[in-house]
């Protein structure tokens, strides 16, 4: 055993660790911990608000699993992975949380089909970096990296290419599922549990194991188009004929107004072929090792974001962009990840962090997304990461967020003056369009709110009920919203 402190939260302890080998060159490359101690920890969410303490367990075997499910208290369990929820889905404040990050090997890949099985605590950071070189991406993939493979099936994600390829769950072939009663449950798409389990937020039972097809490419770079639009309204419609592209997102000015309202970069592309390379680049045409560039310190002073340095940032990122630029060729971790090089990127909103607020309407209710950017415009709250999204049909998710239409998505300083009663008037108009806001970004919403946002909730419950009784699994989410 080796002492170990992990970070400034936690406290010292012994445990017994195990070395993790690379796939590649059978090095060693680290330590995983397999069987420490319960540890009171206080928790957050990646926006920094809310955090509450809990008892967090490093989990290695099933076994290891099954007994900590089994022992839960009263104020029962949830899964952690790497933290990137922005609300408080990953906490469980009182009660218990079972962190499954040690548990990350890729159990087997079928090298014909791309289909591999993963232990749920993978990272796609790891899992792109594996399998890459063997010319196999990730189906899917949100804007970072830094999610579990069981993170990114709880919170059914999404990315840029939604519209055509659908979230992450239409991708996963097989789920292992450690119930409440310890059983562990192979669940395929045809099951009822498995559709409450894709965007179930981690509340119908501990992910252990996942089979997913992967997607064939030839390269690590992506050939990309780049377009500036005056405003909300040039940029829908060039956003019209998206389907002509598989990958596409738009950063969009949400303190610009008048005439220059939604003003916006839309950037667009595909996996490029070896042919688009240049010699250099074919040399090694499935490269991929991102690194981080920059680290914001822990101590960032108060309101560094505010209406005019954000409004300088805007001005500064709408100008440097071409007005149109066709064919350049990006990494993936720029064109995928970009906030990924910056690490502990949270940490610039201050000690008083900050939400998300991401909502998706259907296709004819462009107005509630022009209602939107009008209210952050005329508040003046500050904002630099606004971006708005096509998305596709969903999938049989019961909380699944997309859904067909228009999503938006911003960054928004916790305690911004005027905030709360805004975003529920927005909540309003959302709901009376028929659409939804994100659960595995959501910070403030109320149980009214959700259960008028997700129609299906009733039923979602009841399968959840049937797989656990007792209310085992649990989190500060799920007693906030009353799921």
């Amino acid at each position: 055993g080796i002492g170990v402190q992990r970070g400034s939260e936690d406290l010292l302890r012994w445990a017994t660790y195990a070395p993790i080998e690379s796939g590649h060159d059978g090095k060693v490359k680290g330590l995983r911990a397999t069987g420490l101690e319960p540890v009171r920890r206080s928790l957050a969410g990646w926006g920094r608000t809310a955090p509450s303490v809990a008892s967090v367990q490093a989990m290695g075997t099933d076994e290891q699993v099954a007994d900590a499910v089994g022992s839960a208290g009263p104020r029962g369990v949830v899964v952690r992975g790497l933290g990137r929820s922005y609300g408080d889905a990953a906490q469980n404040g009182g009660g218990s949380v079972l962190d499954l990050t040690g548990r990350d090997r890729i159990l087997d890949v079928d090298a014909e089909t791309g289909v591999v099985v993963v232990e749920a605590g993978l990272s796609l950071d790891r899992l792109m970096r594996d399998l890459l070189p063997n010319g196999w991406f990730v189906p899917v993939t949100p804007g970072t990296r830094f999610v579990t493979v069981g993170g990114a099936i709880a919170a059914d994600v999404h990315g840029k290419n939604h519209h055509v390829d659908g979230s992450f769950g239409s991708h996963v072939r097989s789920i292992d599922l450690l119930d409440a009663q310890g059983r562990i449950r192979r669940l395929s798409p045809s099951d009822p549990l498995f559709w409450a389990t894709v965007g179930g937020m981690g509340l119908t039972g501990v992910i252990l194991r996942a089979t997913v097809a992967m997607t064939r490419v030839e390269t690590s770079s992506v050939i990309v188009d780049t377009l500036r639009c005056r405003d909300l309204d040039a940029l829908m419609a060039a956003m019209g004929d998206d389907d002509r592209y598989p990958f596409s997102v738009a950063w969009v000015d949400c303190l610009a107004r008048g005439d220059a309202l939604g003003r916006s970069v839309l950037t667009r592309g595909r996996f490029a072929l070896q042919s688009d390379l240049t010699p250099r680049r074919r040399r090694e045409p499935l490269a991929f090792a991102p690194r981080s560039l920059a680290t914001v310190p822990d101590l960032v002073p108060p309101h560094l974001l505010n209406r005019l340095t954000v409004a300088a940032f805007n001005e500064a990122w709408f100008r440097k962009a071409p007005g149109e630029r066709r064919g350049e060729v990006q990494g993936i971790a720029s064109f995928f990840h970009p906030l990924d090089g910056v690490a502990h990127w949270n940490r610039v909103y201050g000690a008083r962090g900050f939400l998300q607020y991401q909502i998706v309407v259907p296709d004819g209710c462009e107005d509630v997304i022009r209602a939107c950017v009008e209210a952050f415009s005329a508040s003046g709250t500050a904002s630099f990461l606004a971006v708005l999204k096509r998305l596709g049909e969903g999938n049989a998710g019961h909380l699944s967020f997309p859904r067909r239409g228009w999503t938006l998505a911003l960054d928004l300083p916790a305690g911004a003056g005027g905030l709360s009663p805004m975003l529920d008037h927005l909540d309003l108009l959302v709901v009376e369009a028929g659409g939804r806001s994100y659960l595995a970004k959501d910070s403030r919403m109320t149980p009214e709110t959700v259960r008028a946002m997700y129609p299906r909730l009733s039923q979602w419950q009841e399968l959840r009920h049937d797989a656990d009784p007792r209310g085992v699994f649990t989190s500060d989410l799920a007693r906030r919203l009353h799921l």
